[in-house]
Formats: structure tokens, C-alpha cells, sequence
């Protein structure tokens, strides 16, 4: 198999996939890819050959990353323009290569790239991962904090702990979300004031302000909460509402009560 199209312009670490087994991989590793503004995905002698429907099916609409795909006979083509390559592994290896985690490696490559280096980054087969081989042919090796009892990660995964790790790694610290809930503008003062009015109202009615000596103080510990809690207009007006209506039952009940009463005594 040969290179069967021209290198595109470097964005982002190339992600080379040895020897992938199932498409069904594949493909979740170009939608891990797609999630993260990656696109340049390499393959080196899928198991079950090239094009696989299954991994278009796979990739959830990531067809841009599927169409690109290229493939490879070795390792050493597939990284032949590259000038840094990291190597993932979750095991020791005999060798004297700088070992890094997923963030500081992403930093790295974040420097490298606006360097104008090409980099790549080498995820191995689903049973055994890259043989050490492989492994020599990098640069560094990078490896994820995950439990030793259980260190085993679908390829899938990989890329994604990865393609994560190199898009904070361009944010500069600012982890905020993708997008926020629009904030509501705190309600007039006067819509709070008649909120207030309303509420001590009620609660007079009701009883609460008991005993009268009191009054002052439980009516400021409402009127302190209500205004540390920023309210916004609909949440006075729907407050207002659930007092209106406590007021309503509370005059049924109440009506209720007066015409069994004198129902009784006559």
C-alpha cells in the first residue's frame, strides 16, 4: 500500500494507528478525532483493509477524517515526514526515552508545531498495543495516569485522551465550557419591594409574624434572603404567583370551614 494523497497542511499531531483491527475503531477514533479539530488520521495495514463501511458508519458524519485517511505498509512510512513522534504505551519500557503524561506531552507538541515541525503520535493494536520496535521509532513516549491493575485502553479512548490533552493544551489554562447559560438580569427593585409586600401580607394573614415583637426581625431575614438570592423578573413574578396561589386555597379552605360551621349550628 502507498501514500495515496498529499500531506496536509499541519494543524495538529497526526494520529498513526498500527496494525487496527476492526473498522468499528477506526471509526470512533476519526469522531474522537472530529470532536478535537483533528483530521489527519494514518493507517498502518488495517487488519480488514480499506475503505470499511463500518468505519464510516462508526465515525457518527466525522466523513471529512474518514476521506483523508491514508495508508501505510510500515511504521517507518507512515512517519517519514514527520520530525517528533511520541509513542503511547501504559507499560515500562526498556529503553531511555523521555516518558511524558498526556498534558505536558500536548504542551510540547503545541511548541513544536508552532515551530513549524510536524509531529505524530503512535497508538498500537487493540490486543497488544506497539511492539518495541515501534516504540524505538519515537522520539518520546507518552502514557496516561490510569490504574495499573487496569491499564488496558480501547484505542478509541487513547485518541481521545489525547486529542483532549492537545486541545486544552491551546487554550492557555482556560478551561471554561464550550458554551454558558445566559445569565438573567436581577429583577427592579420594585418588583422585589411588591414581592416583599405580597409575601409579609400572606404570612400576617397566615399567622407567621408571631409573636408581634418579633414582627421586625422575621421580616427582614425574608426580605435578606430573597435579595441575596438575585432574583430575576420571572423568578419574582413566578414567586408571586405561588404566594397568589396559597392565598386562594387558603381563602377556599377558609370559606369552607365557615359554611360548615354554620351548617352546624343551625
Amino acid at each position: 500500500m502507498n501514500d495515496r494523497s498529499t500531506t496536509p497542511p499541519s494543524t495538529g499531531p497526526a494520529i498513526v494507528l498500527v496494525e487496527p483491527q476492526l473498522g468499528e475503531n477506526i471509526g470512533m477514533v476519526a469522531r474522537a478525532m472530529a470532536n478535537f479539530s483533528l483530521a489527519d488520521l494514518r493507517l498502518v495495514n488495517p487488519r480488514d483493509g480499506w475503505p470499511s463501511e463500518k468505519a464510516r458508519a462508526a465515525a457518527s458524519r466525522a466523513d471529512h477524517v474518514i476521506d483523508s485517511v491514508r495508508l501505510f505498509d510500515t511504521v517507518e512510512a507512515a512517519v517519514a515526514d514527520l520530525n517528533f513522534v511520541l509513542a503511547t504505551t501504559a507499560r515500562p519500557r526498556d529503553s531511555f526515552k523521555p516518558v511524558r503524561g498526556p498534558e505536558a506531552a500536548s504542551l510540547d507538541l503545541r511548541r513544536r508545531i508552532a515551530d513549524g515541525e510536524r509531529t505524530g503520535i503512535l497508538f498500537g493494536r487493540e490486543r497488544w498495543g506497539l511492539n518495541n520496535h515501534e516504540v524505538g521509532l519515537a522520539d518520546e513516549i507518552v502514557t496516561f495516569p490510569v490504574d495499573p491493575d487496569f491499564a488496558s485502553l480501547n484505542i478509541a479512548q487513547a485518541v481521545l485522551l489525547m486529542s483532549y490533552a492537545f486541545q486544552v493544551a491551546g487554550r492557555e489554562g482556560d478551561l471554561s465550557p464550550r458554551f454558558a447559560a445566559k445569565a438573567p438580569a436581577p429583577a427592579p427593585k420594585q418588583d422585589l419591594f411588591r414581592l416583599f409586600e405580597h409575601l409579609e401580607a400572606s404570612l400576617d394573614r397566615a399567622g407567621y409574624f408571631f409573636p408581634e415583637a418579633k414582627r421586625e426581625v422575621l421580616a427582614q431575614n425574608l426580605r435578606t434572603m430573597l435579595t441575596k438570592a438575585g432574583l430575576s423578573e420571572p423568578e419574582v413574578r413566578t414567586l408571586r404567583g405561588v404566594v397568589k396561589a396559597f392565598d386562594h386555597e387558603a381563602g377556599r379552605l377558609a370559606s369552607g370551614d365557615e359554611s360548615e360551621a354554620g351548617e352546624t349550628g343551625a
